[in-house]
């Protein structure tokens, strides 16, 4: 049997699992899911239609599934979309999806969001992602498996964040971010390939040189991009861990930082 403090208002149309715990003065509208296991702390609002995965933990204060922050919103019914086992800090706020891109805002499974995070209208994330304190998205972007974004950076709309790439702290982003870059500066800059995090998630001595060989062509050899992403498509086709490079370079509309 779910436990709801005797404060919180939940709408009787919310869908709610048997064990969900729900705190004081927190407020759940009537296009809420939140799914088992799940824990809603005090004071945190859940809006629009927002479906909460398993074991979501939201801290107080938090603001989940407001209407997007875009002047086109003409109030259509839009979605965000939370996966299994997040945990969500202090003082979030994450926004629906708008009609102009796609009316879905998703975020992936097992991503710690650490308190102050902004998650703009559109945004896709995907699976076991950290956003440090104040770390900020704007609309559009689209963040990929594993990164980490340190405190205070800033990530300008329709940007893609590549799989396990590292942004130091205050890092103002406004270009894409190749797969397992680090990158740091108010005006972000590739600062190499983010080693540590691919040993510990246990990739090879073996496959961390070809992914640095990869960063050599495409950031230390002086190739035109097209020329670089040639010789990528090359080195993929005989190393998997080149193969997000790759693909980056065929998806980005946005142009990237190199």
């Amino acid at each position: 049997m779910n436990r709801i403090h005797e404060t919180a208002l939940v709408d009787p149309s919310a869908q709610i699992a048997d064990d969900v715990e729900i705190g004081a003065f927190s407020i759940v509208g009537p296009k809420v899911t939140i799914g088992p296991g799940s824990w809603i702390g005090p004071h945190v609002v859940l809006t629009g239609r927002t479906t909460l995965g398993r074991n979501t933990r939201i801290f107080q204060f938090a603001s989940i599934g407001e209407e997007p922050q875009d002047k086109k919103y003409a109030g259509e019914d839009t979605e965000l979309i939370i996966g299994d086992n997040n945990t969500i800090r202090e003082l979030c706020t994450f926004s629906r999806g708008s009609s102009q891109g796609g009316g879905k805002t998703v975020i992936g499974s097992n991503n710690w969001i650490m308190a102050c995070v902004h998650i703009a209208h559109d945004c896709q994330l995907g699976d076991n992602i950290i956003m440090a304190n104040n770390a900020s998205l704007a609309g559009h972007v689209t963040v990929g498996d594993w990164a980490i974004l340190s405190g205070y950076s800033l990530i300008h709309q329709f940007c893609i964040v590549g799989e396990h790439s590292f942004t130091s702290f205050a890092s103002h982003v406004n270009q894409s971010i190749p797969p397992y870059v680090t990158i740091s500066g108010e005006k972000a800059r590739a600062k190499g390939v983010n080693t540590e995090g691919l040993k510990r998630r246990g990739f090879s001595p073996e496959q961390i040189q070809q992914v640095r060989k990869a960063y050599r062509v495409l950031y230390r050899l002086g190739l035109p991009l097209d020329e670089a992403r040639q010789q990528l498509a090359k080195m993929a086709a005989e190393h998997d861990e080149i193969r997000p490079w790759v693909e980056f370079l065929d998806t980005t509309e946005k142009s990237i930082i190199r």
